[in-house]
């Protein structure tokens, strides 16, 4: 009887999940492509506090044999490589590989390079949550 309990119970808890996460019809198809509580560097995810928000959506494409220069983001941003192979190289010696179907929250107020690693162009699809009128990226210089 106990056994036919806790059995009833995990599937009453998996099932209630189920639906919590995903409301929507059974023909809709949901994939989590990202689930994180940090970003890159380790730092923890901190929504802004702006007076005036806005939400950019973003493609990002860079050829074989560039990189993007060493940058930072001052707001919070997320990225879904759509196609090809970057390296990401952070402010203190951090590299990362990030491939087509990798997704990822961006490194904020850390200075950063990607480079295109191979012969196909990157294409990234960013998602920007920051405020009107303050760009998403910063120039900076190259950490020494």
């Amino acid at each position: 009887m106990k056994l036919l309990t806790l059995m009833t119970m995990s599937l009453a808890l998996t099932s209630a999940t189920a639906i919590a996460e995903e409301s929507y019809k059974p023909s809709v198809k949901v994939k989590r492509i990202l689930q994180t509580t940090t970003t890159t560097s380790g730092d923890p995810i901190r929504y802004p506090n702006v007076t005036d928000p806005e939400v950019q959506t973003l493609i990002v494409e860079i050829p074989p044999g560039a990189e993007t220069g060493w940058h930072t983001h001052p707001v919070p941003a997320y990225a879904y490589i759509l196609a090809g192979t970057i390296e990401v190289d952070s402010e203190g010696g951090g590299k990362r590989f990030f491939k087509a179907g990798d997704s990822f929250a961006e490194m904020v107020d850390h200075r950063h390079n990607g480079r295109v690693v191979g012969d196909e162009t990157v294409k990234i699809l960013m998602i920007v949550t920051g405020q009107k009128g303050i760009a998403f990226s910063e120039r900076t210089a190259a950490p020494d």
